[in-house]
C-alpha cells in the first residue's frame, strides 16, 4: 500500500522524500501514517523498477536535496496497484479500499467502475460472512455489539460505492 500511496502523491507533483511524508500524512493520516522507515525503502524500490526517478540538486543552505517524481511506468503502476484484486484480510479491506478510492481520480470512468464493483463485490462477501457468523452462534453482549457494528459499517461502506457507481454512470 505504501507504494501506492508515494505513486498517488508523485502523480500530483514533484516531492523531496519529507514532502511525500508530509503529503501523505496531509491526505492519508486519518487512514495511515507511514513512517520515513517505510517510505525510504518504498522509494527506493519504486526507483530501482523504474517507477519514480530522483533528480539531485543543491539547495539554498547547501545540502544536498533530491526530488522524486513519477515516470510513465509509475503512472501505469499507481493504476495497476488502485485496480488490483483487494487482499484476504478482512481487517485490512476497508482501510485499503479507502485509500484506493481516495486515489481513484487517477483512473479513467471504465477502471473506476470496475474498482467499485470489485470491492462491492468483497465487501458483499465479508458482510454476508459477518451475517452468518452472528446467526450461527449464540453470541455474548460485547461480540454481539462488535459484528452488529460491523454489519452497518459494511452496509454503509456498500452504499458508499453504489454511490460512487451511479455517479461514474451519469
Amino acid at each position: 500500500m505504501i507504494e501506492l500511496l508515494i505513486l498517488f502523491e508523485l502523480s500530483k507533483k514533484v516531492l523531496t522524500m519529507y514532502g511525500v511524508s508530509k503529503e501523505i500524512r496531509n491526505t492519508f493520516s486519518v487512514l495511515t501514517t507511514p513512517s520515513y522507515g517505510t517510505i525510504k525503502p518504498a522509494l527506493t524500490r519504486l526507483e530501482t523498477s523504474g517507477f519514480v526517478k530522483t533528480q539531485k540538486t543543491m539547495s539554498k543552505g547547501g545540502r544536498p536535496s533530491v526530488y522524486y517524481s513519477i515516470t510513465p511506468s509509475g503512472i501505469d503502476e499507481l493504476k495497476r496497484l488502485l485496480t488490483a484484486p483487494p487482499g484476504e484480510n478482512p481487517i485490512q479491506f476497508l482501510t485499503s479500499a479507502r485509500i484506493k478510492l481516495a486515489c481513484a481520480d487517477v483512473l479513467d470512468n471504465i477502471q473506476q467502475l470496475a474498482l467499485f464493483s470489485q470491492l462491492k463485490k468483497k465487501a458483499e462477501s465479508i458482510l454476508i460472512d459477518t451475517k452468518n457468523l452472528v446467526s450461527s452462534k449464540d453470541l455474548s453482549y460485547f461480540p454481539s455489539m462488535v459484528f452488529d457494528n460491523l454489519i452497518c459499517e459494511y452496509r454503509n461502506f456498500i452504499s458508499l460505492l453504489e454511490g460512487f457507481e451511479h455517479a461514474g454512470r451519469s
